[in-house]
């Protein structure tokens, strides 16, 4: 891994010219890992970082083939997190913050299951899940890969603030799952986290119909099995859901308000280290993420906490 990680960067610190635009992106291709396929990361380094000394927060996404370049996406649709972090920082409503985009590979379903979660479902819908993603849940391994592997060579490569408090994570749709999941396995790693679109029907639905009942049962007993135990203090962290109306995304309000209720329950505090925001009209695509991506930023990074589903 490191070795990969290592010639990347000989290989792309020469290419990386200073952007004319205050924030820059670095992009690496081929970083290897232990244990799971080689994936590209594109790095946004935030308006200033160049001429100064100052160490920044970073907040690790995921599918980060999606978060920058339209053309690097599966649907030719991006997020604009670069453009919406530069606005925000200018603004002054954001710290400026390192954006990690991790990419996905052709196991990225795998990469992004929750194992415990997987593990605490009834076998028959364990071996669905096995069916439909071609093999186990690789989550814990990519979990590693970004805590042990990744997370060290970020921190040596750029002015990070390393801590808890300064290492945040968010990812949408499967993306959301795995960005929870690594809060409640790493809570000594990420102190908030932000949960887009979350897919908590975990079996796809295309085109849109409603799951079993039996198995919606099944899932989210499954959810609520792993959280009540596996939810890091509300104390030292902050956590945002949100969901749309549209699409694939207007089956997610009822998992979300049982999720919701073991949240409260633990002790998060909505509008205080606890967002959950619905978005009338939203469908689950990158567009509509674009659209709302400054409340979740604003969330996390926000210089004034933020307390609501707005700016």
């Amino acid at each position: 891994m490191l070795r990969g990680l290592l010639l990347c960067a000989l290989l792309f610190a020469g290419a990386a010219a200073p952007a004319k635009e205050p924030g820059r992106l670095i992009r690496y291709d081929n970083v290897q890992s232990a244990n799971l396929l080689p994936r590209s990361l594109t790095i946004w380094l935030p308006p200033g970082y160049d001429g100064s000394d100052e160490r920044y927060p970073v907040l690790y996404m995921h599918d980060g083939h999606n978060l920058f370049d339209a053309a690097t996406s599966n649907f030719n649709k991006e997020w604009g997190v670069d453009e919406a972090m530069e606005r925000l920082v200018l603004e002054g409503t954001v710290r400026p913050a390192i954006v990690v985009g991790v990419w996905a590979t052709e196991q990225r379903l795998r990469d992004y299951m929750p194992a415990k979660v997987a593990a605490a479902l009834p076998e028959p819908y364990r071996a669905q899940l096995r069916e439909l993603h071609k093999g186990l849940p690789l989550s814990d391994d990519y979990l590693r890969f970004l805590v042990k592997e990744l997370k060290p060579w970020v921190d040596r490569s750029f002015r990070t603030l390393p801590g808890k408090d300064n290492t945040f994570i968010s990812g949408s749709s499967m993306g959301g799952l795995i960005s929870l999941y690594a809060m409640a396995e790493y809570p000594e790693v990420f102190g908030k986290g932000a949960a887009i679109s979350t897919h908590w029907p975990l079996f796809l639905s295309w085109p849109v119909e409603p799951r079993p009942d039996a198995e919606k049962a099944a899932v989210t007993a499954a959810f609520e099995t792993w959280l009540e135990t596996a939810l890091p203090s509300p104390t030292t962290h902050a956590l945002y859901f949100d969901h749309g109306t549209e699409t694939i995304d207007v089956l997610y309000a009822p998992y979300q308000e049982r999720v919701d209720r073991v949240v409260q329950k633990r002790g998060y505090r909505r509008g205080e280290n606890w967002l959950t925001c619905p978005f009338p009209g939203a469908a689950h695509e990158e567009n509509a993420w674009r659209e709302r991506i400054d409340i979740p930023l604003l969330f996390l990074l926000g210089k004034a906490p933020a307390k609501e589903c707005s700016r």
